[in-house]
């Protein structure tokens, strides 16, 4: 048999949120490698596999386990939770393809495998609040230095994205989400939405909502997601929403484009028209 190599992202941990291409890629696989509690989620799916399951810091073990035996002939299959391709097993997995002079074109078929990740889970129960522009951050410093972090929270928040931030705070990594606060709170409103999201859509799900200056005294840790709304966003009952706009231009209540927006639409039409 020849090898295969897919890269599966599980989402957050419910069955019924792992897409069906997610579902064929394990059902194939003759190995499935993976992050003992990952594996642990997908349980129902894996009777009869051969698995191989190992614990943290260990992901360098799990992806070279899974490319040497992908190239060696075998179908393999590595898990990650949300979508492999962020703060996940996929970089790790493609940076050791190259090493090992992986082709694409004549080497063993390797698939990238999407899957939900934290942002869009941890968003979705909370209403709405990556509507406009968006990025996410990781705050563990593990793997990039702090200074190139703090970085990318100012240049996020002076340029307004709504934000998720991964991996917020552990039992030794405690500064750190306070420093991103501060950065945040030179450039947007103390009473900015914020919820934090822990284990969502699994069994022991927590969902907090708060404001910037207010949320890092909740109790949350590295497995939970942060979502911070930007300038425009705004608590609707137990929900933040982030608009797109269209009230500026819409009379949302009875559905007509106003006055300004209406000559605006007109002059675009004209030229438009023009053009043809």
């Amino acid at each position: 048999m020849s090898g295969h190599l897919s890269i599966v992202g599980i989402g957050p941990g419910s069955l019924e949120l792992m897409t069906p291409m997610a579902r064929i890629a394990i059902e194939n696989a003759e190995l499935v490698v993976g992050y003992k509690p990952y594996l642990e989620m997908i349980a129902p799916l894996l009777g009869g596999k051969e698995q191989s399951a190992s614990g943290m810091t260990r992901e360098v073990d799990r992806a070279d386990l899974a490319v040497t035996q992908a190239l060696a002939g075998r179908r393999v299959a590595i898990i990650s939770s949300g979508d492999a391709g962020m703060y996940a097993m996929g970089p790790l997995v493609y940076e050791l393809l190259a090493q090992k002079g992986w082709q694409q074109h004549t080497g063993v078929p390797v698939q990238m495998v999407p899957g939900i990740t934290a942002a869009n889970a941890c968003a979705s129960l909370v209403g709405v609040p990556l509507g406009h522009d968006s990025c996410t951050i990781s705050l563990s410093d593990l793997l990039t230095p702090w200074s190139l972090i703090k970085t990318r929270i100012a240049a996020a928040a002076e340029a307004d994205f709504a934000i998720t931030f991964y991996n917020p705070r552990s039992r030794r990594r405690t500064h750190q989400i306070l420093e991103a606060q501060q950065l945040l709170l030179a450039h947007r409103r103390p009473d900015t939405p914020v919820a934090v999201v822990d284990n969502a859509y699994r069994a022991e799900q927590s969902i907090q909502l708060s404001t910037l200056d207010s949320f890092t005294s909740l109790e949350f840790g590295m497995t939970a997601a942060v979502v911070v709304g930007n300038s425009q966003s705004y608590r609707f009952e137990q929900q933040i929403i982030t608009p797109r706009g269209y009230s500026k231009k819409y009379d949302l209540e009875n559905g007509e484009v106003k006055a300004g927006q209406k000559r605006g639409r007109a002059f675009i039409e004209s030229q438009q028209e023009t053009a043809e």
